[in-house]
């Protein structure tokens, strides 16, 4: 008789630590009412890492208080003027993008690990981003912060093994990473040590 063993551990590290408090200083100096999310940087070998941590940022950033500007438009006109990579557009002068649109502040994120990786009866799904704001008219940097989101999956019979092979084909038609990247993100800009609350959030500007 087989008996079935799952354990799913979800694992998040914020890497600023949250044993060290942070100065916020130079962020509440420069306090940014409206954030421009660029398209991450991708180090990590899955091509859809990019799309996939910025189909999932904006909406933890908005309920922080800040406006966020649409980043499937950002994209599409970073694009279509002249700018077809994440590369590329990390390169555009601050001064730019206050002059062109207008924002506060500039989110630059890097992605280190994306993706799903499978032994036969456990998987393994990690997201590690980096990210940092940059003031948009002095250049300066207001805060910087990673996560590590990791989900791990492991099975303990033969009819595990069935299971965990579907499931493989299931998680690689669907993005596994997408999931773990929402909670990625929502970790990323939460207390301790994430960004402070925005203009239009209760708590803006409480200690």
């Amino acid at each position: 008789m087989f008996r079935i063993h799952l354990r799913v551990v979800l694992l998040v590290v914020l890497l600023a630590g949250c044993a060290t408090p942070r100065d916020y200083s130079l962020y509440r100096a420069h306090y940014p009412k409206s954030i421009l999310v660029l398209p991450p940087l991708n180090e990590s070998t899955d091509v859809g890492a990019t799309y996939g941590c910025l189909s999932t940022v904006t909406r933890p950033i908005a309920e922080h208080g800040y406006y966020v500007y649409p980043v499937a438009v950002v994209d599409y006109f970073l694009k279509q003027n002249g700018l077809p990579s994440a590369g590329e557009m990390h390169q555009v002068p601050l001064s730019k993008f206050r002059e062109i649109l207008g924002p506060d502040a500039v989110l630059y994120v890097t992605v280190r690990q994306y993706g799903t990786k499978y032994q036969i009866i456990n998987s393994r799904t990690v997201v590690d981003a980096q990210a940092k704001l940059v003031d948009t008219e002095t250049g300066l940097l207001l805060w910087e912060g990673g996560v590590i989101s990791e989900q791990n999956s492991a099975q303990g019979s033969i009819l595990d093994v069935v299971t965990a092979l579907v499931g493989q084909a299931i998680s690689q038609s669907t993005d596994a990473a997408h999931e773990v990247a929402r909670l990625a993100n929502g970790q990323l800009v939460i207390k301790p040590n994430g960004l402070l609350y925005g203009p239009r959030h209760p708590k803006y500007a409480q200690p």
